[in-house]
Parts: structure tokens; C-alpha cells; sequence
């Protein structure tokens, strides 16, 4: 029997049953730290955002959706939750866990103490074994800033970013942020990102 499906089986079997998420990674399995008001105003934000996809081949999904990255000579096999998630085209589930998608277009990150360094690197790294994926975004819960990472020729570049008064193009998804709205009312005097 395949030790790593068996492990990936369990893990989706003990999802269905669990309040907490949790990520799989080469057989182990990590809960993930709970949201902050800023962190869940963020993932609203650039979901109403993207309603802009509305009529066109692309949908996005937000946190309950897992993605799954099968082993390959690259990294292990991963089961994660993005922020948000873009499919264009028709969304394909992975074919031991109905409620993962293996074929994202672009995945949007919001920033935390406990995960920036993990996002940035270690999922990120994880990420970039998904052929589909063509752009990742990093959202700052600390201050109103954004990245973008894109995949040109099969290679990722370096990062644009964007602040108050500037915009990130989602090309592969012919989408647009605009950092002052996605951050409207969420920006204290002090330069801060503040729910209330």
C-alpha cells in the first residue's frame, strides 16, 4: 500500500471532521494560526475586488478551498488553504480529495507575524511546483502594500509592489487591485493596518 496516500487519505478524512484547518505537508500535518479582524477585512477586500472576474473565465475562491500539491522530485506532497485562490478556466479537483484543487492561476496571500516568513519562502516554494500557477500576491496586514509575483517563460521574477494611490494587474487574470480601495478604511493615522 502507498504510505503517502494513506497518510493524504487520513488527513482529508480527519478535515471533514474538524473545526480547526489544518496543512499537510509530507505526511505531517500543522494547524493553522486563527485570522485576525485585519486579516479576514483584507481577504474581504481583494475578494470584492476581484468581482471584476465576474463574466469572464475566472473565479476566485476564498480560505475553505484546499489546494493540493502532489510529491514530485521538487518538494512533498502539500495540501494547503490559500486566502484566495483564482481558477481560470474549469476548476479541477484532485482526484483523492474533492475539495482540492490542483490548478489555481493565481493565489493571494494575506501577511501575518506568524506566517510572512513561511509564506514568502517555504509555501511559496510549494506553490511554484503548480504548472498553472502564474502569479502569486502577498497582501500586508501591517501596512497598506502589495506584491506581486509573476511567472514569465516559466520563471518566476522578482517582486512589483504597489502602495496607497497604485495599482497590481493581475494579467493572467486580467484583474486589477487597487491598494487605496482594498485598504479603504482599514489605514489608522499612524500608517497602520487597524480594524476599528
Amino acid at each position: 500500500m502507498n504510505v503517502a496516500k494513506t497518510a493524504y487519505a487520513a488527513y482529508v478524512a480527519r478535515e471533514a471532521g474538524s473545526m480547526v484547518r489544518h496543512e499537510f505537508i509530507d505526511g505531517e500535518v500543522f494547524a493553522m494560526a486563527g485570522g485576525t479582524p485585519e486579516h479576514s477585512a483584507l481577504i474581504a477586500a481583494v475578494t470584492m475586488a476581484l468581482g471584476s472576474l465576474r463574466g469572464s473565465p475566472c473565479r476566485a475562491f476564498v480560505t475553505d478551498l484546499r489546494t493540493r500539491i502532489r510529491a514530485d522530485e521538487h518538494g512533498p506532497d502539500v495540501g494547503t488553504y490559500p486566502d484566495i485562490a483564482i481558477v481560470c478556466g474549469p476548476a479541477l479537483r484532485d482526484s483523492e480529495d474533492p475539495i482540492a484543487i490542483v490548478n489555481p492561476t493565481v493565489i493571494v496571500e494575506v501577511l501575518s507575524n506568524s506566517t510572512e516568513a513561511y509564506d514568502r519562502h517555504g509555501k511559496f516554494k510549494h506553490y511554484k511546483r503548480l504548472e498553472s500557477l502564474r502569479e502569486y500576491v502577498l497582501v500586508s496586514q501591517h501596512r497598506p502594500y502589495i506584491e506581486r509575483f509573476a511567472k514569465v517563460d516559466g520563471v518566476w521574477g522578482a517582486p512589483d509592489g504597489a502602495g496607497l494611490g497604485e495599482r497590481i494587474a493581475l494579467s493572467s487574470a486580467a484583474a486589477v487591485l487597487d491598494v487605496s480601495e482594498i485598504f479603504e478604511g482599514l489605514v489608522a493615522p499612524d500608517g497602520r493596518v487597524r480594524v476599528g
